[in-house]
């Protein structure tokens, strides 16, 4: 979709004979009986709108005009008019006809209701494609980290119970702990990147209103796998050293309140850095970018409008985690009062590595994650597209591509 459709002005065709802009035929007044009052000879001229003789075709809208003959409207997306948007079917609009939805969103700039509603109609309407790749990848993801937690922890939580351990051993099973950790993290954050990439492929198609299988997505989202690694961990990355850079030297200095001021002055800055490049991931999937072109493409659709992307973000993360909470600690209070010693073992260490909890807790968050993952990368996506809709009129090619006749006229 690069090129970008034509724009056409509809109007109603002239009748045959009629020839575009040629006057029309005036209706000759009826006769007047002979007592009726004298009108002067000079009238004034006619106005603009006439009202047509019965049977008589309206006369052609001027040239130039707009929708009906009215006067040309601003450009859709110019920003406020009046104090509305004038995106078709907005408000402020009401002559215009409602704006087209082929797919999970209508195409002109959407609010947050409508995000997060795009977000769940996706996975509700495509839940074939969607949850078999989160439930695999949630499954896979919480099976290591519940092996960790039992084989790992366990180790460390009876090492400090025993009190007996010498240093050399204790710092043994930390560092074996954080190896095993590192490495469900890693494998967790390319689970996460699978994830990203195949759900972007269907909610890219979800907008068209069309649908993607799995093996579809798969075969669209491959060819950009590596970049998006590449992304990721660039990302992730750049964000743990800068945040080192700030704190690391404050620390040495060993002033409690410059270290706490340093820590808000990078947690501010990385969470700035986060949104910024927040559009990255979707505008390399589905531009082709490099990673570099990528985050400058994230930048450039984020400028301007940081403060409506973070809070839309802040109150996706806000809403999920709520849900999870929801899943995950009923599951967990269960297995405690079942297997465990009651609620109270609650803030055992050792109860909390058992294998009873472990399972349900795991169970709890499988669901939850199968969940939560499609909703947070369907509120990015879709956050992609709208921002490209406000800036660059991206709605015309996704009418295009999607079949909607007459769009934009």
């Amino acid at each position: 979709m690069n090129d970008s459709p034509g724009w056409a002005t509809p109007g109603s065709s002239p009748s045959e004979g009629e020839r575009p802009g040629a006057p029309a035929e005036q209706p000759q007044p009826p006769a007047q009986p002979a007592d009726a009052p004298k009108w002067s000879a000079e009238q004034p001229p006619p106005g603009q709108w006439q009202s047509p003789a019965p049977g008589q075709n309206p006369p052609p809208a001027p040239q130039g005009g707009g929708w009906g003959g009215y006067p040309p409207q601003p450009p859709p997306y110019g920003g406020p008019q009046g104090g509305q948007y004038g995106y078709p079917g907005g408000p402020g609009h009401w002559g215009q006809p409602p704006a087209a939805k082929p797919g999970v969103i209508p195409l002109r700039p959407l609010g947050l209701g409508e995000i997060l509603d795009g977000a769940v109609a996706t996975m509700r309407a495509h839940w074939r494609s969607v949850l078999p790749i989160t439930l695999v990848v949630a499954t896979v993801v919480q099976v290591i980290s519940l092996l960790v937690q039992k084989l790992v922890m366990e180790d460390i939580v009876v090492s400090l119970d025993r009190g007996n351990v010498s240093p050399e051993q204790l710092l043994s099973t930390m560092g074996n702990a954080f190896a095993a950790s590192a490495a469900a993290q890693f494998l967790q954050s390319l689970g996460g990147i699978i994830v990203t990439a195949m759900l972007t492929m269907i909610f890219s198609k979800a907008v068209l209103g069309q649908h993607s299988s799995v093996s579809q997505a798969w075969r669209d989202a491959r060819p950009q796998l590596l970049r998006l690694v590449g992304l990721t961990l660039s990302l992730g990355i750049g964000l743990i050293l800068l945040g080192t850079v700030i704190i690391l030297p404050l620390a040495l200095v060993g002033n409690a309140g410059l270290i706490v001021l340093g820590a808000f002055a990078a947690l501010a800055l990385l969470c700035w850095l986060w949104i910024k490049f927040l559009l990255a991931s979707p505008a390399l999937m589905l531009e082709r970018g490099t990673v570099f072109k990528s985050f400058a493409r994230s930048s450039k659709l984020v400028k301007g409008s940081w403060w409506r992307i973070f809070g839309i973000t802040l109150l996706t993360l806000i809403i999920t985690a709520i849900f999870a909470a929801i899943i995950v600690l009923p599951l967990q209070m269960i297995g405690f009062s079942v297997f465990g010693d009651g609620l109270g073992s609650m803030q055992d260490p050792l109860a909390a590595t058992a294998w009873g909890p472990l399972v349900l807790t795991g169970i709890g968050a499988i669901i939850a994650q199968a969940v939560i993952m499609p909703i947070q990368s369907g509120v990015t996506v879709l956050l992609y597209v709208d921002q490209r809709i406000r800036r660059e009129g991206l709605d015309l090619e996704l009418a295009r591509a999607a079949g909607v006749e007459n769009y934009g006229g």
